[in-house]
């Protein structure tokens, strides 16, 4: 996946890049689950609703980590 920078300035900013992400992680991760339940394959549908969820967090932590300050320890 190619990585950009977006700059957010105000919440209206982060609406915006939060459904550009979404969509774009269940266009990347959404196929293989839609197939898993097509196919009624239990074990793919974890994995693939795993991979989902972790590519949604992952997006979370990424922009958290920008959006907070570094703490001083």
């Amino acid at each position: 996946m190619e990585t950009e920078t977006v700059t957010i300035e105000n919440r209206g900013d982060f609406a915006q890049w939060a459904i550009e992400r979404a969509r774009a992680i269940v266009g990347e991760q959404g196929g293989n689950l839609a197939i898993a339940s097509r196919d009624m394959d239990e074990k793919a549908i974890a994995e693939s609703g795993n991979a989902l969820g972790a590519a949604i967090a992952e997006a979370l932590l990424e922009v958290f980590d920008v959006l907070v300050p570094e703490l001083d320890e």
